[in-house]
């Protein structure tokens, strides 16, 4: 089901860029549409359904979407890569806190700190 809706998804992305392309921007775009010809269909009337098919393949694109994530949500079932693909995660070891005796250096409080040489 995931890959038929990927699938779906891809060609909507590709129908929704190639009818942005194909549409006339304000400054004149690429230069296509309109001209001098006229032809059967006006520039309006192309303008209008261009507007309605983008419009109908954003919302599809959106709806493919949001439908991406539910599947993928839906998936996953709380576990991550690292979970699915069986390495162990290294287990952390909490350090021995000393008591308080411990807590003075070796020779104990007696020993005095070593003298500066003098040359």
């Amino acid at each position: 089901m995931e890959n038929i809706v990927l699938m779906i998804h891809l060609i909507l992305a590709l129908c929704l860029i190639g009818i942005v392309l194909l549409q006339r921007s304000e400054g004149g775009g690429l230069g296509m549409g309109g001209g001098a010809g006229g032809g059967a269909v006006s520039s309006r009337g192309l303008a209008t359904a261009l507007g309605k098919l983008t419009w109908f393949f954003a919302i599809a694109f959106i709806t493919t979407s949001i439908a991406l994530t539910v599947i993928s949500a839906k998936n996953s079932a709380n576990s991550s890569v690292v979970d699915r693909l069986g390495i162990a995660q290294p287990t952390v070891e909490t350090p021995i806190t000393p008591a308080g005796d411990d807590l003075l250096p070796p020779g104990g409080a007696t020993e005095q700190p070593a003298q500066p040489r003098a040359n």
